[in-house]
Formats: structure tokens, C-alpha cells, sequence
């Protein structure tokens, strides 16, 4: 059975309603979902390994036999060990390799899958509320595609607002707050949670400054996009066209 929602204008006002595409009736597999999302993280890892010659840049020799002591290499004019991985600032013993392949790998019809299970996810009214989402109303969130051409933040701002989901962009915006632990000085500084996902039929750039929210052509939806942290349900707010344009498998 097919799922149907309201269009609604940026107002907030209700327009007609239409017939969602089959997509949205896709199993729950959160099992899938979570396979995508990481395979996609995977893809981001960043190469590490230790220095070809670390531990090694040093004159160290060892004494040899017969004097009661081991045979570890010695810095000269002392009796400090070197080099090996036993000793104070030696070559460290089986260091990470910078080949290491990250990458996990997930069959193509499986990632699909997990693609459009966490699509109908966003419909499921049960999910999103799990997830932490405030909103009014149903999940299924479709408005016309007057909202593409809005082209200032503030005015997205209210349309979002009047389309009932300004309680989870507050949210969001309140939850900023500093990393605990050493990711503070490693580019990570701040923590931000997840807000709307915004989802249209082309390019839309006027909303890409709110705090949590995300915006992207559904051409480009990806697992990590619709189910933040491996949990499916994320509150999204697609156009008409970009669920016609769904429809019609893109």
C-alpha cells in the first residue's frame, strides 16, 4: 500500500496530497543501513604510519660479548640502549603501515538497499522521534518547490519554521558545545548535533549556514546523509520534485 503525504506551502499551509513513491514501503533493515554508513566513513580515513627511519637515526652500536652486559646497540660515549624496539626512543616494533587499506568494501544491490530502507525510514514517524527530532505532525515532510528558489537564510528559516520543524532547528542550535579529549586540537573543536536534512531537486545553497542542517540534490543521497551515526529515521524535508524526481528512480 502506498504512503501519501501533504504538500505544503512555504507558509506552512496545506496544498493537496500526493501519492509517495514506492521507495518509502522499503523493509527497515538496519543492519544494511549501518553496513553503508560505515563503508562510506571508511572512505575518509586518513592514511598513518610510522616514519621509515624512526628510532634509527643514531650512531648506536652495541659492545659485543664478554663484558656482562646485553647485547643491545649502544649510543657512543655512553651506555644508553638505541635503535632496537626494547629501548627508550628506539624503532617502535610492528608500527602501523601507511598501506593499510581502510576501505570496507559493501556489495552494490546492498548498498541500494540500505539507500532506500533509510529513505522510507525518514517517512516512519516512530523512527524520527526515536532519533531525538521535535516536530509537528507527520515525518513524511514534502513542500512545494517554491522553496528552491528561496535565496536568503532567513527567509528558509521561516519557511522550515512554518513547515513545524523550528523546535529541532533550536535544538540543534543549542547543542553546540566543545569536545571533550584531545580531538579538541585535531580539527574537531566542536560538537553540533543533527538537524533537517533537506532534500531537493537541484542544487540549493540558502540553507547550508543553519546550524545541523544538511542539503543535498537527491541525486546525491547517501546512507551517512539519511542515517547520521547509523541510526535511520533523520527528520527530512523533501520538494515535490525531488520526490516525483525519486519517483522516477533517481
Amino acid at each position: 500500500m502506498s504512503m501519501k503525504a501533504n504538500v505544503k506551502a512555504i507558509n506552512g499551509s496545506v496544498l493537496r496530497e500526493i501519492e509517495l513513491p514506492a521507495v518509502f514501503d522499503e523493509a527497515y533493515r538496519p543492519d544494511l543501513i549501518k553496513r553503508a554508513v560505515l563503508a562510506y566513513q571508511s572512505e575518509n580515513y586518513q592514511a598513518y604510519g610510522a616514519d621509515k627511519y624512526a628510532g634509527l637515526r643514531t650512531s648506536a652500536e652495541g659492545w659485543g660479548s664478554k663484558r656482562g652486559e646485553s647485547k643491545i646497540p649502544r649510543i657512543k660515549n655512553g651506555s644508553r640502549g638505541a635503535k632496537v624496539p626494547q629501548t627508550k626512543g628506539g624503532h617502535p616494533a610492528h608500527a602501523p603501515k601507511v598501506e593499510k587499506v581502510f576501505v570496507e568494501k559493501i556489495n552494490k544491490k546492498e548498498k541500494a538497499k540500505a539507500i532506500r530502507s533509510a529513505i522510507a525510514a525518514t517517512a516512519n514517524t516512530e523512527l524520527v522521534t526515536a532519533r531525538g527530532h521535535k516536530f509537528e505532525g507527520e515525518a513524511a515532510i514534502v513542500v512545494e518547490d517554491a522553496f528552491e528558489s528561496i535565496a536568503k537564510t532567513a527567509e528558509v528559516i521561516k519557511a522550515l519554521v512554518a513547515l513545524g520543524v523550528g523546535a529541532d532547528l533550536e535544538r540543534a542550535k543549542l547543542s553546540k558545545k566543545i569536545r571533550a579529549g584531545r580531538g579538541k586540537t585535531r580539527g574537531r573543536k566542536y560538537k553540533q548535533a543533527v538537524s533537517v536534512l533537506v532534500v531537493t531537486a537541484d542544487k540549493f545553497v540558502a540553507a547550508n549556514n543553519i546550524a545541523g542542517i544538511d542539503c543535498v540534490p537527491v541525486t546525491e543521497l547517501n546512507a551517512n546523509l539519511l542515517a547520521p551515526g547509523c541510526d535511520a529515521g533523520r527528520l527530512t524535508v523533501w520538494t515535490e520534485a525531488a520526490v516525483k524526481k525519486l519517483g522516477e528512480g533517481a
